[in-house]
Formats: C-alpha cells, structure tokens, sequence
C-alpha cells in the first residue's frame, strides 16, 4: 500500500522519476550498444590494471546485459524501500532514492566504457 502523502510529495516524486528515467537510459544504451548481428563472444566485461598486456577479460553477452537486469532491480528495491521507510522517515526515503540514482549514473559510466572498448 503506497501512502497518499508519498504520491503528493513532489521531491520524491521527482526523484522516482529521474530513477526511472535513468533505468531507461541504461537499459536502452546497453541493448542498442550490444549489435543485434554481431556474435556473441568478444565483449570486454572487465579491465584489470594490474594485468598488464592482458588487462582485457572478454566475456560472453550475458555479462554486458547484466547490467540492464542490475539497473532494473535496484531501482525497483529502492522504490519499493522507499515507500515502505518514507512513513517512519521521509528523509531515509529520499536519501535511497538519491543514492540510487548515484548508483545508476555510475551503471550507465561503466556499461558505456565497457561497450565502447568492443
């Protein structure tokens, strides 16, 4: 059950809002990014520093789409921890939603950089 002073509060309102778009943007640059016709195989899912010439870990396309299953779980957990603390705390509230949406900016950072490594 949403409370009614939730849906009428505009800054979280906003804030779901920017998670949600946030959510959308990721989801959308990893599945226009992956190449419908391109093989499965060769995609960079990690960068280690400390390797040297073979920094580079290649993975399969299910590692990079992870990223659209990540993007999409914690914002529902946060909507939904959100909700469910804004009547004992309104601020806890709105604190989950910015820190995920900090969550979700660095998602899109590091799918993006992943992707254009390709």
């Amino acid at each position: 059950m949403i409370p009614k002073q939730y849906l009428q509060d505009r800054f979280v309102l906003l804030l779901v809002s920017v998670n949600i778009f946030l959510t959308f943007l990721c989801v959308m640059l990893v599945l226009l990014r992956l190449g419908v016709g391109q093989g499965s195989e060769g995609y960079i899912v990690q960068y280690r520093a400390n390797l040297g010439i073979s920094a580079f870990k290649t993975g399969s396309v299910t590692a990079i789409v992870s990223f659209v299953g990540f993007a999409m779980l914690t914002t529902v957990t946060s909507v939904a921890l959100s909700i469910r603390t804004y009547m004992l705390r309104r601020e806890l509230s709105i604190a989950m939603l910015g820190l995920n949406i900090l969550i979700l900016l660095l998602a899109v950072i590091v799918s993006n950089a992943l992707l254009v490594l390709r």
